[in-house]
């Protein structure tokens, strides 16, 4: 009896694994989805630094968003060090280097806990911010981390409003948060992780280490807290390092991970305030490594991802029962030594315990792990299944894709036609290499019709007041950009040709324009708010994905505050905060909201027809067209319209009504001007 019993048990816990494998799939993505979002990131990282090759930063985005994982919440994180400046180990390495191009910075650990160095150096730096944050000891200037952290935080010409954060800079760049780090490079492996190379027997394999060690570390700006020098002490980060050993998990290995992040997020630290959030992802992410390379597990696969996950448990367990959490790289870089101590730790360990005593039961406390079994287990048609394909149609990934794709943004704020040429140039270059996948190729023509986009606005803008001949020139290059944006964009993107139609005063060629992209928005197959999947596969199924983005595919509006496309919207963008470069409107009440302008001009009897149709879908579309977020510019753009057309009792509704929905654009100021002058006009 026992042994069945027992046979039940392992056939349970098989049955669950394999119902939390397909669950998380969902979730947190195939392996075909993740490999698929790392090339698309990882070839937009590769084009902006070519393209950026002469900056005086140069940057990489690490963190979840860079491992391929979209949990909501996933970090954008961003590092950035300056480009002529270099770390060094000891003195011999300064003859790789031409000293008169770059600055050299010379690592002190004599007096640092490890994983922590001082940053000294060797020649005067020619970066003000750098110097700046120099103090003088021993005869000798170090960059002192505390004041190079907080000179970055009051910079003026950071984009978005900023906040501390540990090492980096946190805040939000329009809609999305981001931790900024700005750090320093070295291309050499630090002396203190050698050892880590010698104890890569089975994992990662030895291609992979040599790619890890010969491309060095970084060092951001935060010291230890129980160091002799915590103001001044830079830690050695290695998150290129963790990104590589990410990219050559499993996926198996790779959704273990992302179950940990799940467990921590609305199990461990649901709930709780920050300053009582003592383990973080990247304790995670550093159980994960240590169980994978010591073999804890056997064999991982789908049967065994319940196994897999308890294992890594069972080590966080220990770890905070001994107050020791080892660093991946340099193990005597105990990374609870100064949070994970005394009474805290004893209560966190009493808080793992009773979850541990409970069993994998406890892990249906978290929603989005209990849908994942859930979904499965009651639904019987729902075959346990682990093949890519069969877990995800091809309508699906191809939504995944595409929004991937069509979420990357250029901010033409701080570029130049020159500077913009220069993109075009770098991207014509990549694109023809055969080592590129088919998401990386599809990328860059994004990128090629995003910047052509706005190489056409920037050249209007610079040469409308010059002579008739060079505007007539630059008109004609600006029309031309624009009708090759829309060949290697998607629909929307010819609305972009109607905006700069409307712009020039050509309202007939807007209009038309305008007819053509509603036709194509028509179809049922289009990619925007619900789709007919089954016309979809049938219209464009098996096409490439360049045909596919230009067939089938829709997009949100991005109008950024520095071009004046549509003269009625000037006050609103004006109205942007500073941290915030972009209007986000929806596709049809743009459209609607040209046709308006334009009819405006050549057709005023057909203007209050399409004023009722943008008014009939702001007052009843129920999330299909119109996000529910982006309700605040659409009220507000029916406010704008109604008030030219003269109805201004309707277009103080829409104002107030603008001002009850979510401040996705945060527009307020705008709406509330609009409603003061409409008020203070009825009163005259």
């Amino acid at each position: 009896m026992d042994s069945i019993r027992s046979s039940q048990i392992t056939e349970g816990i098989r049955c669950i694994s394999e119902s939390m494998f397909m669950g998380l799939c969902r979730k947190v993505g195939t392996s075909q989805l993740v490999a698929m979002r790392r090339d698309v990131i990882d070839i937009s990282d590769m084009a902006e630094n070519q393209a950026r090759e002469s900056d005086k930063f140069k940057g990489m985005l690490s963190g979840s968003r860079k491992e391929g994982l979209r949990l909501e919440g996933s970090d954008n994180d961003i590092m950035q060090w300056p480009n002529d400046h270099r770390v060094i180990w000891k003195l011999s390495q300064s003859q790789y280097y031409n000293t008169h191009r770059l600055t050299l910075i010379l690592c002190d650990c004599s007096d640092s806990p490890p994983g922590f160095t001082l940053l000294y150096l060797l020649s005067p730096s020619m970066n003000r911010e750098i110097q700046r944050a120099c103090v003088r000891m021993n005869n000798r200037y170090y960059i002192s981390s505390s004041k190079h952290r907080q000179i970055f935080l009051s910079e003026s010409s950071l984009p978005y409003n900023t906040t501390p954060h540990g090492p980096c800079i946190s805040g939000t760049i329009g809609r999305h948060e981001y931790d900024h780090a700005i750090c320093f490079v070295s291309n050499f492996w630090p002396p203190s992780a050698f050892p880590w190379i010698d104890r890569c027997h089975s994992w990662p394999q030895p291609y992979v280490v040599n790619d890890i060690v010969k491309n060095g570390c970084h060092f951001v700006a935060i010291g230890h807290k129980l160091g002799n020098h915590e103001d001044h002490e830079w830690r050695i980060s290695f998150s290129q390092a963790e990104q590589k050993l990410v990219y050559v998990m499993d996926h198996c290995q790779f959704l273990t991970y992302g179950l940990l992040k799940l467990f921590l997020k609305e199990i461990i630290n649901n709930g709780v305030c920050d300053d009582d959030k003592l383990l973080c992802s990247y304790h995670m992410k550093t159980a994960v490594f240590w169980v994978i390379q010591q073999n804890a597990i056997p064999h991982w696969c789908p049967q065994n991802l319940l196994g897999g996950f308890w294992v890594c448990f069972k080590l966080i367990l220990k770890w905070v029962y001994e107050g020791v959490c080892p660093n991946f790289f340099i193990p005597g870089n105990n990374m609870f030594l100064s949070k994970i101590h005394g009474v805290k730790q004893q209560q966190l360990f009493r808080r793992l315990s009773e979850l541990y005593k409970k069993g994998a039961a406890f892990l249906l406390r978290s929603p989005s792990i209990r849908s994942c079994i859930l979904d499965v287990l009651y639904n019987p048609r729902n075959s346990i299944c682990t093949d890519d394909h069969t877990l995800i149609s091809e309508y699906e990934f191809d939504r995944n894709l595409f929004r991937e794709i069509l979420f990357y943004y250029v901010n033409p704020g701080k570029l130049d036609i020159q500077e913009c040429i220069r993109y075009l140039h770098t991207i014509e270059q990549m694109i023809g290499s055969p080592l590129l996948t088919q998401y990386q190729v599809v990328m860059l023509q994004n990128m090629i019709a995003r910047i052509l986009q706005y190489t056409a606005f920037m050249l209007h803008m610079e040469t409308y007041s010059f002579d008739n001949k060079l505007s007539y020139r630059a008109d004609k290059m600006s029309c031309h950009m624009l009708k090759l944006t829309a060949k290697f964009g998607c629909i929307t993107d010819m609305l972009y040709i109607a905006m700069y139609y409307y712009k020039t005063l050509r309202f007939m060629e807007a209009l038309s324009i305008i007819e053509i992209t509603k036709v194509k928005l028509a179809q049922p197959y289009v990619m925007h708010r619900y789709v007919d999947t089954e016309m979809y596969i049938e219209a464009v199924g098996g096409q490439s994905w360049s045909t596919k983005m230009r067939q089938a595919v829709a997009w949100v509006i991005r109008l950024h505050k520095r071009f004046h496309c549509i003269r009625e919207l000037i006050p609103v963008q004006q109205s942007l905060q500073n941290n915030q470069d972009l209007l986000i409107i929806p596709t049809f009440i743009l459209l609607y909201m040209l046709e308006i302008f334009c009819y405006r001009h050549v057709d005023t009897m057909r203007v209050q027809t399409a004023l009722d149709e943008l008014q009939t879908l702001v007052h009843y579309d129920q999330g299909q067209l119109i996000p529910l977020r982006q309700r605040d510019i659409s009220w507000q753009i029916l406010g704008i319209c109604q008030q030219v057309t003269g109805n201004l009792q309707a277009a103080l509704y829409s104002f107030q009504q603008s001002l009850r929905q979510e401040p996705y654009n945060r527009i307020h100021t705008a709406a509330e001007m609009r409603i003061q002058s409409l008020s203070m006009d009825s009163l005259n």
